[in-house]
């Protein structure tokens, strides 16, 4: 027989079980996310935690103990996996955001000492701006850009996928292809 829960699951809102049964069910969903909502629904069913590890092809009935009591706390939160340790992210969302809007400002050649941004001199215009980013890398320019959703064209600069400046007779023109998406990799 099975020691007494110490804290066993609350009861689950409709929202919360329909939620955790499309993602049990889904095949696009992260497998970790899969696995902690069959955990979540076979103890919800009646399932011991031991029970349910095995049933999930799990070993540690312990395991599914601490997710439930984070279900408890979070909801459906706890199913998505946190930071899974390794080294904490140098530069938060309002880092990306001064990298972000300073690739959107057009450079000036007597300013800058260009008339387009090669990562070289973006970082140096971020070393060098008040308030901005003192040890900031080329590579992290770069994840930042690629992340956004910019490419690196035979233009040698950053620019936006999917738009692009047309001549036409009536001036300059910006197109934006909708199909094009941000590039992930």
């Amino acid at each position: 027989m099975p020691r007494p829960q110490k804290d066993p699951l609350r009861r689950l809102t409709t929202a919360e079980r329909r939620e955790l049964g499309r993602l049990r069910r889904s095949r696009t969903a992260p497998a970790a996310e899969v696995t902690r909502a069959t955990l979540i629904l076979l103890v919800s069913d009646g399932s011991s935690y031991q029970d349910a590890a095995r049933a999930a092809g799990r070993k540690s009935g312990d395991a599914v103990a601490h997710l439930v009591a984070r279900f408890n706390h979070e909801g459906l939160a706890a199913v998505t996996p946190r930071h899974g340790g390794g080294r904490a992210p140098t530069y938060d969302t309002a880092a990306r955001d001064r990298i972000l809007q300073e690739v959107a400002r057009t450079p000036t050649p007597e300013r800058d000492g260009t008339a387009t941004w090669p990562l070289s001199i973006l970082r140096r215009v971020l070393r060098s701006a008040p308030g901005g980013l003192p040890r900031v890398s080329t590579f992290t320019i770069w994840w930042v850009l690629r992340e956004a959703g910019y490419s690196f064209p035979r233009t040698r600069t950053w620019c936006p996928t999917g738009r692009a400046v047309r001549k036409r007779k009536s001036g300059r023109v910006t197109v934006t292809d909708r199909d094009a998406g941000a590039k992930k990799s």
